[in-house]
């Protein structure tokens, strides 16, 4: 009888371990985030939407500098004479 009992109390004790190590964790598998079992309680995080481009900084001073270079070509055109 003891030899039983002895048995069933590390069954009981491994079950609950892996019982209480299983849950309510946020995991990560493959790159993708699986939720809690708090999901519904969380905070959203909301990111505004942004530029479509992410280097329209950059795309509006090249066409600044385009539109400037052009306006200055002909203004030395016109004033050349040709």
């Amino acid at each position: 009888m003891k030899a039983k009992s002895g048995w069933h109390m590390y069954l009981i004790a491994g079950l609950l371990i892996s019982a209480t190590s299983t849950g309510c964790l946020q995991t990560t598998i493959g790159g993708q985030t699986l939720p809690s079992a708090y999901y519904l309680d969380d905070d959203v995080q909301y990111f505004p939407k942004g530029p479509e481009q992410k280097l329209s900084r950059q795309i509006r001073a090249l066409e600044k500098y385009k539109a400037e270079r052009q306006a200055s070509q002909q203004g030395l055109d016109e004033s050349s004479g040709y």
